[in-house]
């Protein structure tokens, strides 16, 4: 018996975040939430030694990343780009090939802009692409749902925080465990 290619392996996932930024999100809908699951999926992360990633858009305009995030990647660099998706943003495509990450997991704003066109190139270049439904938004709802129907026909697996550390940390019992289901309670 086997199990299923699609469920997240750590050996090559990662994490993503796109343009959580100051200025930008006190338009974004449910932001408390995105950001709160973004916190969750980062500190699991963290916490399974996994990569993390996160970008920020034309940062002279739209600012730095939320002070939120920044206190949980501390030792991270932010990836500057004035592309919407992150194929423009340096090199990061061939760092994840050249890291052999190929199931990316992807959160951040706005959903039906940056996040979008970011998982149809990370689809065309043969990534899988998990999207976190509960940290990704957008200004308007309904460009939210759009983007996430889209995503989803065109070959991104839409899926939770929750539903992505559990997957990643395969059994119960374990120290990481432990440590992961205190965060997300």
């Amino acid at each position: 018996m086997k199990r299923n290619p699609i469920i997240l392996r750590k050996e090559i996932s990662a994490l993503l975040i796109i343009d959580l930024q100051e200025k930008i999100l006190p338009v974004i809908k449910n932001i408390d939430s995105v950001l709160e699951n973004t916190i969750k999926l980062i500190k699991g992360f963290k916490i399974l030694q996994l990569p993390i990633f996160y970008t920020e858009q034309y940062p002279k305009g739209l600012g730095p990343t939320s002070s939120r995030i920044l206190e949980e990647l501390n030792r991270y660099s932010a990836i500057q780009k004035m592309s919407f998706s992150c194929f423009g943003a340096e090199n990061l495509f061939n760092e994840f090939r050249q890291k052999r990450l190929s199931q990316i997991v992807v959160c951040g704003v706005e959903s039906h802009v940056c996040v979008q066109q970011t998982v149809l190139d990370l689809i065309a270049n043969d990534f899988q692409v998990n999207v976190v439904a509960d940290a990704v938004s957008s200004r308007r709802e309904f460009d939210f749902l759009i983007a996430l129907e889209r995503m989803r026909t065109l070959g991104a697996e839409i899926t939770t925080a929750e539903s992505i550390l559990f997957e990643l940390l395969e059994v119960c019992g374990t120290t990481e465990f432990k440590e992961i289901s205190k965060i997300i309670k």
